[in-house]
């Protein structure tokens, strides 16, 4: 095999931190995205457009979610047989990968034009911000299967060992969304449609040349049409895996959808507060991100390889390098964060709820990459049942529970942010237990 190997022979802490730069750059750019549209409908356009934008950020995750932790599942199995040196088995499951997201993007497509206005009356989205919410949402889902593909052959590479291409494509399509949203927002003055519309084509460029590079390969995961087709068996496991970290995704992202309505409660002014921050909040969990998915990959890997030891040395050489970094970005906010809100917004009253939900989420930062790297390791080996049971309860019931209880006894907008951090500890707390006390490898169990 090639120089990904590295995974399963060479030091552990150079080769999870060099495969995850090129992961946290490529995702720092894919973030550019929705960062781009509300930087420039804020500055340019009005507070309302930048509320807009804003409102479909979690409504987006949750397809994109359920199809990414599918993703995920395609990517583990790859990548265990590709630890195996299985050529055979492991172009099935690309194969079959492939075609699943082919039919789903047929599915996805027409389920998010479908429902985006009715999900957006059910989160009582502000009445001023609804036509420019759902002309917004509508066009982006008319490109959905761009991003739904990408995702699965961004997963296939990195699944080989190969996290720089995937970045190279997310520069170039991030470019192509910069100058775009300039253009048609600026230059043609097409308001949150243009920015819709950059984001849309900047996705099909990343889609292209991804999809480019895997049928011109000369590797040994080269995808060609003609063998596009669903192996039972391959699907099955794929699925077996995918389909927990997709629901667990997606519920979650619907959760946070839901979430928004206790932010539209204070108006379209705390809208705005709130989207801005999460663009900044986006930023700062992309490395945590990016960590986890080199660790699933490096764990899928060592799994198949059956270097048992070597795993669990690598999720705590990820938890420490994935802390220091969430570290270093609290350290930037506590400092900048009101500067980072104002980014978006001159309004200075946007940037107060902004800011305010910036100290909120500041300690909550510290613990985060636990739970994070922990559900990685067990994607990675397979289990992604547990990751899913535990997530779910935390970050969805308990966090529905918090905020349904708090917002009958305080109306500020402090409590309803606290509903994340404090859902991010108890998630780590009951993690670790399990690991402690549950969790065994096939050598352990010797």
């Amino acid at each position: 095999m090639n120089k990904s190997t590295d995974f399963i022979k060479g030091n552990i802490f150079k080769s999870i931190l060099f495969f995850s730069l090129p992961l946290l750059v490529g995702n720092l750019f894919m973030q550019f995205y929705n960062t781009v549209d509300s930087y420039i409908v804020g500055n340019y356009v009005s507070a309302q457009a930048l509320a807009a934008v804003g409102q479909s950020t979690p409504i987006v995750n949750v397809i994109v979610g359920f199809f990414m932790g599918l993703s995920t599942g395609a990517g583990v199995v790859v990548s265990q047989f590709y630890g195996s040196e299985d050529q055979r088995r492991m172009s099935l499951a690309i194969h079959t990968a492939m075609a699943f997201s082919l039919v789903l993007c047929v599915i996805f497509t027409i389920l998010g034009l479908a429902t985006c206005t009715p999900i957006l009356h059910f989160i009582k989205c502000p009445h001023d911000i609804m036509d420019m919410a759902s002309l917004y949402l509508r066009i982006y889902f008319w490109g959905i299967s761009f991003n739904l593909i990408y995702n699965m052959a961004s997963g296939i590479l990195r699944a080989v060992g190969d996290s720089k291409r995937p970045l190279y494509y997310l520069i170039v399509s991030s470019l192509v969304n910069i100058v775009l949203d300039f253009l048609f927002v600026l230059g043609f003055h097409l308001g949150v449609a243009g920015a819709a519309y950059a984001t849309l084509i900047a996705q099909g460029v990343s889609c292209f040349l991804a999809l480019f590079h895997l049928m011109k390969t000369d590797e040994n995961y080269r995808l060609e049409l003609r063998k596009l087709r669903f192996d039972v068996p391959t699907l099955t496991r794929i699925v077996k895996i995918g389909i927990p970290a997709a629901l667990q995704i997606s519920i979650i992202s619907f959760s946070n959808v839901y979430v928004m309505s206790y932010i539209n409660a204070f108006g379209t002014t705390a809208v705005a507060g709130y989207s801005s921050y999460v663009k900044i909040d986006g930023f700062v969990i992309i490395p945590i991100q990016a960590f986890s998915m080199t660790v699933t990959t490096f764990t899928g890997q060592n799994y198949g390889a059956r270097q048992f030891k070597r795993i669990r040395q690598g999720m705590y050489a990820t938890i420490l390098m994935s802390t220091i970094v969430s570290t270093i970005c609290v350290i930037i906010i506590y400092f900048f964060g009101r500067n980072l809100v104002g980014l978006f917004t001159n309004r200075q009253d946007v940037i107060n709820y902004g800011y305010k939900m910036a100290q909120v989420f500041m300690l909550g930062y510290l613990i985060i990459s636990i739970p994070n790297v922990m559900t990685g390791v067990l994607r990675g080996v397979g289990k992604s049942f547990v990751p899913m049971i535990v997530l779910i309860f935390c970050y969805v019931i308990l966090r529905q529970i918090y905020l349904a209880i708090v917002t009958k006894i305080s109306s500020s907008i402090a409590v309803v942010y606290a509903g994340w951090p404090i859902t991010w500890v108890i998630c780590a707390i009951i993690l670790m237990i399990y690991y402690k006390l549950v969790f065994k490898l096939p050598e352990e169990l010797d």
